[in-house]
């Protein structure tokens, strides 16, 4: 670690933060309709995780170091409050930054983890006063909707009006569909790239490209239980249409659990031959492993930085 240019963690800063997100991002936008639906959202959904906890162990070290640049703070552990600000004197407002943007991040982090756990007790407190058929409850509402509940037991909810609107063979595409999410854990992947954003809200792109991949890959597990893909291409479209016109341009979002903007997506990747290619998603994942290992030089730095200030605070 060298102070000669005053910005010495900067790097790491620059790297975790700033960089290994956006990288994220892109390869995101590359790889989501290019790679077979599954190892793309394993691949996608992961980066973004680790990218969001990298970047928030380094913005914790960041605002350690803000601390100590305090006197008060550096006398209490012996250290020079001087040579610890010196080490980024070229980008002050680094460390100051890091130390205001962490304690609203857990914040909203909290709020939206208190929200999720307060919306699925809600909505399993709604279901089970319900008559079930196996996993399927049928809820009776015109409106157009259907939807995978987690948890145990795990419950498909359909409308009478997601019904009325597709045929028997369309039906099952659907429930189909919605148990590959269960099988799949599909919501834990949604959840997780959502906190990452919340953390690192560079990685809101990326959170949306996992809502869609997500119902890629429940598409694609239903194509092969009905065994046709164009079916499953034209059931999507009929719930789409429908959830549309019975509740407007939000229609489509509560039926299929993507924003309507996906669903065009979505049905010309079925429509098309189904992908093979799996080995470009390696990209992303020593993308992941190269900003682990440059999170933990950052800590080891911030150690030497420490040590180097408590001999010259002697």
């Amino acid at each position: 670690m060298s102070q000669t240019e005053g910005s010495g963690m900067f790097d790491h800063f620059a790297w975790s933060v700033l960089a290994t997100p956006l990288l994220v991002v892109l390869g995101a936008h590359l790889l989501a309709d290019r790679l077979r639906p599954e190892p793309a959202l394993r691949v996608v959904a992961w980066s973004a995780v680790v990218a969001a906890a990298a970047s928030t162990v380094t913005l914790l070290l960041f605002a350690v170091k803000a601390l100590v640049e305090v006197p008060a703070v550096a006398a209490l552990g012996g250290w020079s409050a001087e040579t610890v600000a010196a080490d980024t004197a070229g980008v002050p407002w680094v460390s100051w930054f890091s130390l205001a943007w962490v304690p609203p991040a857990a914040l909203m982090a909290a709020w939206r983890w208190r929200g999720r756990r307060a919306a699925l007790r809600e909505a399993r407190s709604a279901v089970d006063r319900l008559e079930p058929r196996g996993d399927l409850v049928t809820v009776a509402d015109d409106r157009v909707a259907a939807f995978a509940l987690p948890g145990l037991p795990r419950r498909i909810v359909v409308t009478t009006g997601m019904l009325s609107v597709l045929d028997e063979r369309q039906r099952g595409a659907l429930i189909a569909h919605e148990r590959a999410h269960l099988h799949g854990g599909h919501h834990r992947l949604v959840w997780l790239t959502r906190l990452a954003a919340t953390v690192q809200p560079l990685l809101w792109p990326v959170a949306h490209q996992v809502a869609y991949l997500v119902e890629r890959v429940a598409d694609e597990s239903a194509a092969a239980e009905v065994g046709d893909r164009r079916h499953v291409a034209r059931a999507i479209g009929v719930a789409a249409l429908a959830a549309k016109a019975d509740r407007g341009p939000l229609g489509a979002l509560m039926a299929l659990g993507s924003s309507p903007g996906t669903v065009p997506r979505r049905v010309s990747a079925l429509m098309a031959p189904r992908r093979r290619l799996g080995w470009p998603g390696v990209l992303l994942v020593l993308l992941a492993v190269a900003t682990v290992v440059w999170t933990a030089e950052g800590a080891r730095d911030l150690q030497e930085l420490l040590e180097l200030a408590s001999t010259t605070g002697r």
